[in-house]
């Protein structure tokens, strides 16, 4: 899918999804307190693109780290894939930083700021032909866990496999751009690299062991940041186990996989042939990572509280703040000096599934009675987001202030109008089937979202699901649900890397990001025409326009709030940072004190 073509220097990164990308989701207090971030660190002004010298490694020391020990990680969900070529959530994007190492990479500043460097390549990268064409060199002494060096035809590997049919849920900006939009990239190469073939080196091409040249289709000024996503790394492929390199993947970074139990536990150690020298990000503090999964809020919001045992050398990526239990985190003081609020790149949504939902009065009528500040409340309140009243996130160019469902006026829905659209339409008592995760806060949101539709007329049933499995549930297109959470952030704050992912009906497929199902031929033509603009600043505006039109005419769901994270952590762990690019702690660089 081609994107809008942007002027390096106004380019900037945000997460994700990645980041176009999907949040867990996250977490707070219901109050205004001194926790509250200074600044959103999403901004595009936060961000650049870093030379060659700031490419180069071993990364900056922290002051006061220490060598070993062992991280102990809590987190809620469980990783959904562990191959980074598959990988799209905020907590996935987050650990892969650990062992998972791409073109380029995000150093990030302990005051927010952050650079876009070279992680295994030299620098950013070269442009020719007018932006179309993108050369990458290799640096010197980089190695896989074996000990083996790493070659640029281990990134063609790595690009390649993207094409097979099974790499299907992490971004695509790359092997769309060299060999067309949507899903139709995949005729390039059917079964990625496996058959012996190859992509043509008119395409892709790698004239010697540490150069790698990509011909785009159209000029992409943003390959810098595109070449930053998890898949675009390197992979050996005597160890490229296809679907089963979601459990072992092969490492290129500073830990690598020691034990894995799918559903239960992760453990990264230390990647002894990985060169700092080579890394201008990352560091190897601990000896190890002992990720947990199962944790709810609430459960590591207590135990990091307690700061007893092992959970004083604990954190999470991820898991926020339990809202029940703010007031004693912000009581007590030891607890607030290891803590941050930051505002995330993430908008939640309730999207609803225009496959099963076909009636524009009835989606209508669903976006004006969805309780935002209830489901706000239930997630935290203030130290969680702010309402939403529009699709994009406020940190992207060209946003505006826009509220076409009253959201400002009736936060907790407008459940009479709602009423009033479905018996104009004869439509009261639609049953419609809302699917959930099952995890303690969605079980809270569910309530107020049930009572806020029964209210305006509706039916509601109510389908709990597995949140280890939830995320891969409503991507699924034939899904069984009407409506279901989900979320989203720009992978840098241009809205090319929201809208089209979003809403552009060419890109349904299983494991897609049209989550709704929207297909309109006015849309996609639009997306196309915006997409051709030369110039960032021409077409900023003119996403706002779009998804204005998109929310207005098409209601292909209902944002609920802007996201920020607000995360609690041991007293024995130092070095922890926001990594405002995943909207996570950074892991990057911390230590055992």
């Amino acid at each position: 899918m081609s994107r809008v073509r942007l002027a390096a220097v106004a380019l900037a990164a945000g997460a994700l999804a990645l980041t176009a990308c999907s949040s867990g989701g996250g977490g707070g207090s219901g109050e205004k307190n001194s926790s509250a971030p200074t600044k959103d660190n999403n901004k595009a002004e936060n961000y650049s693109l870093g030379t060659a010298a700031d490419s180069t490694g071993p990364a900056a020391e922290v002051p006061g780290a220490k060598k070993g020990g062992a991280i102990t990680v809590l987190q809620r969900d469980a990783f959904n894939h562990l191959d980074p070529g598959q990988i799209y959530y905020s907590d996935v994007l987050t650990v892969q930083m650990l062992y998972n190492r791409t073109l380029t990479s995000y150093k990030v500043a302990q005051d927010g700021t952050v650079k876009v460097v070279g992680d295994l390549a030299t620098d950013t990268g070269t442009s020719s032909d007018g932006g179309k064409t993108w050369k990458y060199t290799l640096k010197d002494n980089l190695k896989f866990e074996d000990g083996s060096p790493i070659t640029s035809q281990d990134v063609r590997w790595g690009i390649e496999r993207l094409y097979a049919p099974f790499e299907t849920d992490g971004p695509l900006y790359i092997p769309q751009w060299l060999s067309g939009e949507g899903v139709s990239f995949r005729k390039a190469l059917p079964n990625g690299p496996y058959d012996g073939k190859h992509l043509p080196d008119s395409v892709l091409s790698t004239p010697d062991a540490k150069t790698i040249i990509f011909h785009f289709l159209k000029p992409h000024a943003d390959a810098p940041y595109a070449v930053a996503m998890p898949n675009v790394g390197a992979i050996k492929q005597a160890k490229d186990t296809k679907q089963k390199y979601d459990n072992a993947p092969f490492s290129s970074g500073p830990y690598k996989v020691g034990t894995y139990k799918v559903g239960k536990s992760l453990t990264l150690v230390k990647n002894t042939n990985w060169d700092p020298k080579t890394d201008p990000i990352r560091h190897q503090y601990v000896d190890s990572f002992n990720i947990d999964f199962g944790h709810q809020f609430a459960d590591s919001t207590r135990r990091f509280l307690a700061d007893q045992g092992e959970d004083k050398n604990g954190l999470s990526f991820s898991n926020a703040v339990a809202p029940e239990l703010t007031q004693k985190v912000l009581s007590d003081s030891t607890a607030k000096a290891r803590s941050f609020v930051e505002v995330q790149p993430y908008v939640d949504y309730i999207s609803f599934n225009m496959t099963r939902l076909k009636d524009p009065e009835v989606r209508k009528a669903l976006a004006y009675a969805m309780p935002n500040s209830q489901i706000l409340q239930q997630n935290g309140g203030a130290t969680a987001g702010e309402v939403a009243t529009n699709l994009l996130s406020p940190s992207l160019a060209g946003w505006k202030a826009s509220d076409p469902y009253g959201k400002k006026t009736h936060p907790a829905g407008d459940t009479a109008k709602a009423k009033e659209i479905l018996t104009k339409a004869n439509k009261l008592n639609t049953e419609i089937v809302y699917g959930y995760p099952n995890t303690d806060v969605q079980q809270k949101v569910s309530v107020v979202i049930t009572q806020a539709l029964e209210r305006a007329g509706f039916k509601v049933q109510k389908k709990e699901i597995d949140s280890n499995v939830w995320r891969t549930a409503i991507a699924e297109v034939g899904n069984k649900f009407d409506i279901y959470r989900t979320s989203w952030g720009a992978d840098w704050p241009v809205a090319s890397t929201v809208v089209p992912l979003l809403y552009d009906g060419r890109t349904i497929a299983d494991g897609g990001s049209n989550y709704a199902h929207i297909n309109v031929p006015g849309v996609n033509s639009e997306i196309d025409r915006i997409n051709a603009v030369p110039d960032v600043k021409t077409a900023a505006p003119e996403w706002m326009t779009l998804a204005d039109k998109i929310f207005t005419e098409d209601i292909p769901g209902v944002p609920t709030f802007y996201n920020k994270q607000y995360s609690l952590w041991g007293s024995n762990v130092g070095g922890v940072k926001y990594h405002s690019v995943y909207g996570t702690v950074d892991p990057t660089a911390v230590f055992v004190k």
